[in-house]
């Protein structure tokens, strides 16, 4: 059975269509220098930007002392504004243990430097109207300006309770509930909540879904504690499943009971649940089954260990509620980042050279292709970084930068496996477009192998670290990308087009793939059956020629053949020719033929 046939390579085909891929990118960055925000150069972080540094001291709103905890919350939440608002790379930490230091690169606007400002509260509010997170108008609607915006005006004289659809989902919150998209990472930002006495619309955390609450019932000041844990039976036993359990203060007891009361009595949902709101962001809408009038609850569902315990910790941050006092806003420069650049790009391209150098002195003329594949991954990254700063406002940090250089040492890699797969093809017999096609199957399993490892690394250091670390392991991750792009549509097609010619084929001594150099030990085909004698080996100082080897690896059907011929005749003593006698018949063959 005949083998199947080998797909066609067009390498050419291949490095065209990257080279459109290229171009591409960059008139997109073209493009919107001309007609958006977009720069030709990425957006620098903090330390290689500067910036501006606020100096943020939390003040306890009901008595008590902020505490570590306090101080974590804080942060976390303004992380959360931050990172929503689109600013990437910025510095959040706490000083002293009681301050908290808020650093944004580059000139942020004043809404930006209002939501680090801003008080975090949290409240309780009873949910009105619950939908999915995605918008179910026009939301360029503005129902505060347009001539035709629905009346803010309730249809009722007084609400019958806090849940009362009638009154408080006027006509112009609903179509404000119907325009809001919460699937956009700008409408989660939090951090202006809502007037306590009215019906507001807000979105989840998550940007799973949106809802209509209405006025504020219990404020985050009333609840005493909060704590995760397994929940328990009415014997006392473990459920296996992970439960917030929350406590109330004598204050806040009697409010709870009389929520829980009428909650508990309209028996549907959405308007059984109330909704556990923190800095204008729905945090959880757990439904209330019974009455609770001794001011203990506990919260139940599809909890994990961790994510009930950060419930249990946003809970109590709503216990001590804070308000940040303003110690000081001042620019910073990036003098010290700056000198690090500096040195940093130094180390780079000081790496690059002996890169370079190594590549040349090894693979003689088969080094360029290494140097022209770094020069294209470094188009590519710089290209995807500039493109990043302008969609997704990602900022360039120090540590990014040490990705970037790392990955010279990974893209290097790659092209030394492929090369050194190629010159072992070549050691044992193969034609150089044999060894080609051979070295890249055999090399591409190792290449994806160790580029699979290197972005499984990235990943779990992006998403387990913080700050300055989530840069390095995003350029590294992204590097890593490149590099098998360049490997794949660039390197291999290029070598493709280099085997065709005779300067590669032939083993010149300055292509890098020498015979003698490789210490190729059989004969090369030379195409009709016929094999090339005498190929040199290396042997110490000296070289010898030998014959073929009829069983070298490495040889096809009709370099064997041609082979065993040369061999035969380089073996076979001299013989006299047949002789005939009368008695004897003759079984030679006609004289003059060769077969």
């Amino acid at each position: 059975m005949a083998p199947p046939p080998r797909r066609r390579e067009r390498p050419v085909r291949t490095l065209v269509t990257l080279a459109v891929l290229i171009v591409a990118l960059f008139a997109s960055i073209f493009a919107g220098t001309r007609w958006g925000d977009a720069s030709l150069t990425p957006n620098l972080a903090l330390d290689l930007e500067g910036g501006t540094q606020i100096i943020l001291q939390p003040v306890p709103e009901a008595k008590g002392d902020v505490t570590a905890e306090t101080i974590n919350q804080a942060i976390a939440v303004i992380r959360q504004r931050v990172d929503a608002s689109g600013v990437a790379e910025a510095e959040i930490t706490s000083q002293g243990g009681d301050k908290i230091v808020v650093g944004l690169p580059g000139r942020p606007s004043e809404e930006t430097l209002d939501l680090v400002r801003t008080s975090a509260q949290m409240e309780f509010r009873p949910v009105l109207v619950m939908g999915a997170a995605a918008p179910t108008a026009d939301p360029t609607a503005d129902p505060a300006t347009d001539d035709a915006a629905p009346s803010d005006q309730p249809t009722k004289a007084a609400p019958d309770s806090p849940s009362d659809v009638a009154y408080y989902v006027t006509p112009a919150v609903q179509k404000e509930f119907e325009a809001l998209d919460c699937t956009l990472p700008e409408n989660r930002t939090g951090g202006v909540p809502g007037d306590p006495e009215k019906a507001v619309v807000a979105c989840d955390v998550e940007g799973t879904a949106k809802f209509i609450l209405g006025p504020v019932e219990i404020p985050g000041a009333d609840i005493k504690s909060a704590t995760s844990g397994t929940g328990a039976t009415s014997t006392g036993a473990s459920t296996g499943q992970w439960v917030v359990n929350l406590e109330f203060t004598g204050a806040g007891t009697p409010k709870f009971t009389e929520v829980t009361t009428r909650l508990a009595g309209q028996g549907t949902a959405p308007l059984n649940q109330f909704a556990v709101v923190l800095d204008a962001l729905v945090i959880s809408a757990p439904s209330v089954n019974e009455v609770i009038p001794n001011g203990q609850a506990q919260i139940s569902g599809s909890f994990t260990r961790e994510t009930a315990a950060t419930l249990a910790n946003q809970l109590n941050f709503g216990s001590l509620p804070i308000s940040f006092e303003e110690q000081s806003v001042q620019q910073i420069s990036a003098t010290l980042g700056s000198e690090q650049l500096q040195k940093g790009l130094l180390a780079g391209v000081f790496g690059l050279l002996l890169v370079v150098v190594y590549s040349l002195f090894q693979y003689r003329t088969l080094g360029l292709v290494t140097v022209a594949s770094l020069l294209v991954a470094a188009v590519i990254t710089y290209g995807v970084i500039a493109l990043l700063s302008w969609v997704q406002g990602y900022r360039l940090s120090l540590p990014g930068v040490a990705g970037i250089i790392v990955a010279i040492g990974i893209t290097a890699d790659s092209f030394i496996v492929y090369f050194e797969r190629i010159r072992d093809e070549l050691r044992d017999g193969r034609s150089l477009g044999a060894a080609i096609e051979k070295g890249w199957e055999r090399a591409r399993r190792t290449i994806l192998a160790s580029d699979a490892v290197n972005f499984t690394a990235a990943i779990v250091l992006y998403l387990l670290a913080v700050g300055g670390v989530r840069g390095f392991a995003f350029t590294l991750g992204l590097t890593t990308i490149v590099d098998l792009v360049v490997v794949f549509m660039f390197t291999h097609p290029l070598m493709v087009l280099l085997g065709r010619t005779r300067f590669f084929a032939d083993g010149h001594p300055a292509s890098g793939l020498d015979p003698r150099r490789l210490g190729v030990d059989v004969a090369r085909y030379a195409g009709r059956g016929r094999v090339k004698q005498g190929v040199e080996q290396r042997t110490g100082s000296a070289s010898a020629r030998e014959p073929v080897a009829v069983g070298a690896p490495g040889l096809t059907i009709a370099e064997r053949r041609a082979a065993a011929r040369a061999a035969g005749t380089a073996s076979a003593p001299p013989q006299d020719p047949p002789t005939t006698t009368d008695d004897e018949p003759t079984t030679g063959r006609p004289e003059g033929s060769d077969r």
